[in-house]
């Protein structure tokens, strides 16, 4: 997502906890901030550094934490083939076209979110409040209870599993 709020699809094609080489259609011009939601890791962002031919090079803002975190997804995703490393996760994650959504507390409270994948079993979702570990949530239509926090938002265990066509449904 660039500045200007457009989204476009891209391609990282070389990436460090540092900065990411990404190719795309729509060049943003350097100095311009962008959000990134990138598959197996999730949501990066940063400033564009420079721009050579289809490419450009995007130096990402995060904190240590999150960089040691991204270093350690980098890692895994780079190694998992060569040692038959089994998936970190038990159902494949997927990323809805449409990520705007609602999270509803018990109470009534009710937040915008956005989702950031979701599967059969879960979800991870980017919103401003942080509700308990352990507390039940609604997701849209799933019924849910928060597992962990992280930087942007919470992560979700649906109640019960959802099937391949419910989530792509959502997605």
């Amino acid at each position: 997502m660039r500045a200007d709020h457009t989204e476009h699809e891209c391609l990282v094609e070389v990436m460090s906890p540092g900065d990411a080489v990404i190719s795309c259609e729509s060049l943003p011009n350097p100095g311009e901030r962008i959000v990134a939601y990138l598959d197996h890791i999730g949501r990066v962002e940063g400033r564009v550094f420079e721009r050579s031919g289809s490419n450009f090079t995007l130096s990402l803002i995060a904190t240590e934490r999150k960089r040691d975190k991204l270093s350690a997804q980098l890692t895994w995703l780079a190694n998992k083939h060569e040692l038959n490393l089994p998936e970190d996760r038990r159902h494949e994650r997927l990323s809805p076209d449409n990520p705007m959504s609602e999270v509803r507390l018990d109470d009534g409270r009710r937040y915008p979110c956005r989702i950031i994948d979701l599967s059969m079993s879960g979800a991870a979702v980017e919103i401003e409040v942080r509700p308990a570990k352990g507390t039940m949530v609604t997701l849209g239509n799933m019924r849910g209870r928060v597992v962990r926090h992280f930087q942007e938002g919470i992560a979700l265990e649906f109640m019960s599993h959802y099937s391949v066509e419910q989530i792509t449904r959502m997605a």
